[in-house]
């Protein structure tokens, strides 16, 4: 366990306890912590007993819950719902263009269309995409990420070609693609309704939304730090619509910045309510807000303390979610393991160093590329099972016993050819 996490939390004990140990076997010993109040006492049984929490008592375990108190929860309900098992699938990411129309305060990954001639701008082709995608040929990944900046030349029209050129190229690829801020932009632009687009996306290829874009839903944070794009609401909508057309999606928060706990139930509550109407939401990806080179750089980050506690609350608050993601580029690959027993059993994909949303915002990955093996390892070492799966979580191969070819060193003995009779 890394040091940082020992030296921040005053319960050391319960802290590794909870990296070791399982859910319910967590609870025995923490329900005779006789230093609980009567209100964490409450909670934690509403939780055990598998009861909805309020947005009261979510606020009280973000002011109130340790990180092994809140950590053992979360682990129970991470296994009441997925077991060890830890999912990835094997992505690449096609990020169109950084140039956006849009300036949002915390982003460092943009630049503004009048800073075009900036080095570190870029605004592929539909061509140069499409090569992109032929680099991956005869590759076992399923699916291709497309998320980026927003300018008018990336209309409905291009994402509609792009799709198809996608799909009749490769059609086993699942294209997660573009955020409701993109959406929103294209389909006001094209002068067609919320229903209208997606439909036509749908028609396209596209195969799920991901999660981007939510940020902070409360208009109070959403004003100060994105002000210009789609809102929360509209936000909402666009993934509502897309859920009611039999489509998948998941759900994001920017945390760690200059929203209070408040603001985060409140973004979770929104989500909840709505994942109670449709069905719809797969994962909660929480997203950490890093400082480095944007407009709010003032600001300090959140800890790793505060991280864990956070991926664990948003598991016990948000109970009609299947998965909890760990974004392992943004966190760094030691914190995302440590995540697995904080409510995660989701740490993404194998990326392949096609992203720089978060690298150029100063995440902890600057190359982010991981092997299949190396993912498999990174599961394994703290007792979980790793799982591929596909984008809709459909199990692809389960690799808890598998052994890669550098594995097979010596150990004392050969293996010998079988012999038929």
């Amino acid at each position: 366990m890394p040091q940082t996490l020992v030296l921040e939390t005053n319960h050391t004990g319960l802290a590794k306890m909870i990296m070791t140990m399982r859910g319910d076997k967590q609870l025995d010993i923490l329900f005779r912590n006789n230093t609980w109040s009567a209100d964490h006492r409450h909670v934690a049984e509403k939780i055990a007993g598998g009861r909805r929490i309020s947005p009261d008592e979510g606020l009280f375990l973000y002011e109130h819950g340790e990180l092994a108190y809140v950590g053992a929860l979360a682990n129970l309900v991470r296994e009441r719902k997925n077991g060890d098992i830890t999912f990835f699938n094997r992505n690449f990411h096609i990020e169109p263009t950084n140039l956006c129309v849009y300036d949002c305060k915390f982003c460092s990954y943009s630049r503004l269309i009048k800073q075009r001639s900036d080095a570190g701008a870029w605004a592929y082709s539909m061509d140069e995409m499409m090569d992109m995608v032929r680099r991956y040929d005869g590759q076992p990944v399923t699916e291709v990420h497309i998320v980026g900046g927003v300018l008018p030349q990336y209309d409905l029209p291009f994402y509609q070609e792009f799709f198809q050129k996608i799909k009749a190229h490769r059609p086993d690829l699942h294209i997660k693609a573009l955020t409701p801020v993109e959406y929103h932009y294209m389909f006001k632009k094209a002068r067609v309704s919320y229903e209208t687009g997606m439909r036509l996306m749908k028609e396209a290829g596209l195969g799920s939304l991901p999660g981007g874009g939510a940020e902070i839903f409360h208009p109070e944070i959403r004003e100060q730090i994105a002000a210009d794009k789609c809102t929360g609401d509209q936000w909402l909508q666009i993934h509502e619509i897309w859920h009611k057309m039999g489509g998948r999606s998941n759900a994001t928060i920017l945390y760690g910045h200059i929203e209070q706990f408040q603001h985060r139930i409140d973004h979770m509550e929104q989500l909840r309510q709505l994942q109670d109407k449709t069905r719809g939401f797969q994962t909660f990806i929480p997203l950490k807000f890093r400082n480095q080179d944007n407009q709010m750089r003032h600001v300090p980050e959140s800890t790793a303390i505060e991280d864990l506690r956070n991926y664990a609350i948003s598991r016990i608050y948000l109970d009609n979610f299947d998965h909890i993601k760990a974004y392992w580029p943004m966190i760094g690959r030691s914190i995302a393991q440590m995540a697995l027993a904080f409510g995660v059993d989701d740490i993404d994909g194998t990326i392949d160093d096609t992203t720089r949303i978060y690298s150029m915002a100063g995440a902890e990955e600057q190359t982010p590329v991981l092997s299949t093996q190396q993912l498999v390892e990174l599961i394994r070492r703290v007792g979980r099972r790793p799982i591929e799966r596909d984008t809709l979580y459909k199990v692809l191969h389960d690799f808890t016993d598998t052994v890669f070819e550098d594995e097979k060193e010596w150990r004392g003995y050969v293996d010998l050819p079988v012999i038929q009779p």
